[in-house]
């Protein structure tokens, strides 16, 4: 089905499960870090709950995630042998590692307040999560990890049937392709 393309080990019906489940713990990170500023600007003790909820949250999603980004790492040996994939997973660890720190730093404290420190550490999560998501992205735009290379008469991609060991038609050659025969 993946044609030439690295697959993902992780799916169900051929849909990838890793880029439907890393949503969750990006949106609670994200959201931690917008709570724990609402937080340090208006002192109001629901914002910090919100912001423990959502590194909870995140940090539950993130285990979800990473079982199946890993499922797909060791699942396809041309995953592994891309650098952004190594990159990628080591980012996300440090994420999970640092948000799981952060959530352990406010549990621990006696005082409700979001600690400094935990408004740094959001942040610093936050950062890495771009650079993770550019990874991500390359994994996939560039490296077509878990990209289905076969006919799609739903989107009208038609790539020559690589898993035939057709010739991916581009431009004039693919329009005319598509113009044709559409089984």
């Amino acid at each position: 089905m993946y044609g030439n393309n690295p697959r993902s080990t992780a799916q169900i019906a051929g849909h990838p499960l890793h880029p439907m489940l890393i949503p969750f713990p990006i949106v609670s990170f994200v959201g931690a870090l917008v709570t724990d500023v609402m937080y340090l600007t208006t002192s109001e003790g629901g914002w910090a709950t919100a912001s423990n909820w959502l590194l909870g949250i995140g940090l539950v999603t993130a285990a979800l995630a990473a079982a199946t980004g890993m499922a797909d790492y060791m699942g396809d040996d041309r995953v592994r042998k891309i650098g952004a994939a190594t990159r990628h997973m080591i980012a996300n660890v440090v994420v999970v590692t640092i948000e799981a720190i952060n959530l352990a730093v406010r549990l621990l404290d006696d005082n409700p307040a979001v600690p400094q420190l935990g408004l740094w550490l959001s942040i610093a999560a936050v950062l890495i999560l771009l650079y993770s998501g550019w990874l991500g992205g390359e994994l996939v735009y560039r490296h077509r990890v878990g990209v289905q290379e076969t006919r799609d008469e739903f989107s009208g991609y038609d790539d020559g049937h690589a898993e035939a060991g057709g010739v991916i038609p581009r431009g004039p050659a693919l329009h005319e392709k598509m113009s044709g025969d559409r089984r």
